[in-house]
């Protein structure tokens, strides 16, 4: 038999994420879905297939009707890349090495700001 991973799902949320047989995993009560610890933004990392965009985390949401995992919405100006699943800023991130925070206040009073740099 062979052991995957699989995250229980309440809702829409995870709520626990295992390691199992699919015929463990078929006699428990609730909604399991399988997660493939490899998958990231929609890419297998070992070169395999990619399942479900995301590795499945605890308080992530399950898609049923993308098929996906992804992290609850981090800023309410963000929005979700459907090939990812992951979320992007309504502005790049600077790219020059320094640290960086999303400030959603600032960007909400002036939408040509909302990194802050951390010092």
């Amino acid at each position: 038999m062979e052991m995957s991973h699989f995250a229980k799902i309440e809702d829409i949320l995870v709520t626990t994420v295992i390691v199992a047989e699919q015929d463990y995993i078929d006699t428990l009560e609730g909604t399991w879905v399988q997660t493939s610890y490899n998958t990231y933004g929609g890419i297998h990392s070992l070169g395999g297939t990619p399942l479900r965009k995301n590795y499945a985390g605890t308080g992530y949401i399950y898609d049923s009707v993308k098929d996906a995992f992804y992290e609850p919405k981090p800023h309410a100006s963000w929005t979700l890349d459907d090939d990812t699943c992951y979320w992007e800023a309504p502005m790049a991130h600077p790219d020059d090495g320094k640290a960086y925070t999303w400030d959603e206040d600032l960007y909400q009073s002036d939408n040509t700001k909302g990194w802050v740099e951390i010092e």
